[in-house]
């Protein structure tokens, strides 16, 4: 068993629960996943050799390595995301591997208007907003024409995750809010679905060990649960003993200034994410939550931890 990836939380934590479950896994990413009972290889996606040393007797793939961000410019994405899975794709094939699990994400489908109740959609590479969406799409599309006898391929999409140790959506809400630099846009009423960790992580293996029922489609997964985006950021800020963020701003002065933002980001790359974007502005100001009956139903899966479990958590985490 193969995991791509797996030196970040979710990647992490599927490579834990598979070798606990007890299977012989490999992990491939530029550092060291730190996983007890994997072994270990470095490399990158963008190195064929490696990545054909890694599939070398495995019987399957779970991808979870990608460039995640929402700067910078569109031929890092392309080379990761885009070329990289195509290049892992081939030499998964080539191997004998009979099961892939293209891990995605719901933006790949998300075209700047709310999503209430939605199911999966197809990815749209063309449409997606921002280089991160549009190559995903891209990535997802080429994975699930690779579906085939004796290669079944599934792609699983988590919507949002976060959990202890997030480096990504938990630690940027925090810093931003304790700094008092993130507002609330309209009154943070969008209701907004989100993934705990150990949920997802169920949710993607659950996909591996069902793909004779999901090879060919791909599954969003969430908590189940949607929640105002105000509360949930509120929610962590309170696990991390953060003051949760009470200004507002107007949705539509946000897009215009994360427009502003993204153009001079192209020019003069600050050191960490832009303070605000395009993408970033409609993530928190439209509603995204979606139907998890098909999901669950072919996955033969249900999350087990509450967001409000998840939350307690979390304080625990940072109370530690």
């Amino acid at each position: 068993m193969l995991v791509t990836g797996a030196s970040g939380l979710l990647g992490g934590t599927v490579a834990r629960l598979l070798v606990e479950t007890g299977y012989m896994v490999t992990t491939f990413q530029r550092r060291p996943s730190g996983v007890d009972g994997a072994r270990d290889l470095a490399g990158s996606l963008d190195d064929l050799a490696a990545i054909a040393s890694a599939v070398g007797g495995q019987d399957a793939v779970v991808h979870l390595a990608a460039k995640v961000s929402v700067s910078g410019g569109r031929a890092d994405y392309e080379r990761i995301n885009v070329r990289g899975t195509a290049g892992l794709l081939d030499a998964a094939r080539e191997a004998g591997v009979s099961r892939f699990v293209q891990v995605s994400s719901p933006s790949v489908a998300h075209t700047g208007a709310s999503l209430v109740g939605a199911g999966a959609g197809p990815a749209q590479p063309e449409r997606a907003r921002g280089h991160y969406a549009r190559t995903k799409a891209a990535a997802e599309v080429a994975a699930l024409a690779a579906d085939a006898p004796g290669f079944a391929v599934t792609a699983v999409r988590p919507h949002l995750v976060w959990g202890p140790g997030d480096t990504q959506l938990v630690a940027r809400i925090i810093e931003r809010a304790r700094a008092g630099r993130l507002p609330l846009l309209d009154h943070g009423a969008a209701l907004v679905d989100t993934i705990y960790v150990d949920n997802a992580a169920e949710a993607i293996i659950a996909a591996l060990e069902h793909t004779d029922r999901g090879h060919g489609q791909a599954f969003v997964v969430t908590n189940g649960e949607p929640r105002p985006i105000g509360d949930l950021i509120a929610g962590m800020c309170l696990a991390a003993g953060v003051e949760p963020p009470t200004w507002r701003v107007p949705a539509g002065l946000a897009r215009v200034a994360g427009a502003a933002v993204e153009a001079v980001w192209a020019i003069r790359p600050g050191a960490d994410e832009p303070p605000m974007t395009r993408f970033l502005a409609e993530q928190l100001s439209t509603a995204h939550w979606f139907d998890q009956r098909h999901t669950r139903d072919v996955l033969d899966w249900a999350p087990r931890v509450s967001i409000d479990e998840g939350l307690t958590r979390l304080a625990k985490y940072y109370s530690a």
